[in-house]
């Protein structure tokens, strides 16, 4: 029997290869309120029911899920002239409701006075977020930024002074004041303010790709918008600045503009702290 030419044994690989199906890895489990990070292999498009996802160069990719996500999304990759589409299933979650009293009616009702200032902070926070570099620190994962008893969680319907608010996006950890506050992983800083009416002094760190983590109430910070920070690096300090009943450190997850929950990003919080319940 005579061999088979190479050149047919090439094509022959060629086509195998071709049809191979594209590679996908997803860490993270979809649920409302979760960051899950996805990888496929170089050049790859990919999309989100129909929305453009960014993608790094070695193929990694961001998809953010909101605290009141529909169930079922179709997750589309592009490449080598062949689509591999997947529908992902996200779990619900069912959030608590807080209770807060005792806390300054001009931060539940804000004064005529102070709604031009919201305006422009909203702002300023908003275009902070937009920021979308194109290398991911993240790939590193994430740490907890501070130590103690966990206060709030994401989700939870805050009523205030006995008024309905919308929900508590973030994770709170109350701690002494002046308890170090670290970056949770690698990243530039986007935006550092001394003082916004409802945050308080404010630190937010821009991962990659649009993934940045929000810090604020602190009482000193330690860094300047643009410095790029590594992960662990002490950016401020826990305070009870803006709208706060006490020290704690509001943590928060943010997919371009989208609230996400920074628990689903990190273990358990090492040492006794681990033990507190929310």
């Amino acid at each position: 029997m005579k061999p088979l030419p190479l050149s047919l044994i090439a094509s022959l690989v060629f086509a195998a290869a071709a049809r191979a199906e594209i590679p996908l890895k997803l860490d993270g489990k979809p649920t409302q309120g979760a960051l899950v990070i996805g990888r496929t292999e170089p050049g790859a498009r990919v999309t989100l029911d129909g929305r453009p996802i960014a993608v790094d160069s070695s193929g990694a990719f961001a998809l953010g899920f909101t605290h009141d996500a529909k169930r079922e999304w179709t997750l589309a990759i592009a490449s080598r002239g062949e689509t591999l589409r997947r529908t992902l299933a996200v779990a619900p979650r069912q959030f608590k409701v807080q209770r807060i009293s005792g806390v300054d009616q001009k931060y539940v009702e804000p004064p005529p006075e102070v709604m031009k200032r919201l305006e422009d902070e909203y702002f300023l926070v908003r275009k902070a977020r937009e920021r979308a570099s194109a290398e991911p620190f993240w790939r590193t994962g994430f740490i907890w930024p501070a130590m103690g008893r966990i206060s709030g969680v994401y989700g939870s319907q805050r009523i205030i002074n006995g008024k309905p608010l919308r929900p508590h996006f973030g994770v709170d950890v109350a701690a002494p004041p002046g308890t170090p506050v670290r970056a949770a992983a690698a990243g530039t800083v986007s935006l550092a303010h001394g003082d916004l009416y409802f945050s308080g002094k404010t630190v937010i760190i821009e991962h990659g790709l649009g993934v940045s983590t929000l810090y604020i109430h602190m009482q000193e910070l330690r860094v300047a918008t643009g410095d790029h920070v590594a992960q662990g690096q002490i950016i401020g300090t826990i305070g009870t600045t803006g709208r706060s009943t006490g020290p704690h450190l509001h943590w928060g997850l943010n997919l371009g503009q989208d609230y996400l929950d920074p628990a689903t990003i990190v273990g358990p919080m090492p040492g006794p702290a681990a033990a507190s319940k929310p």
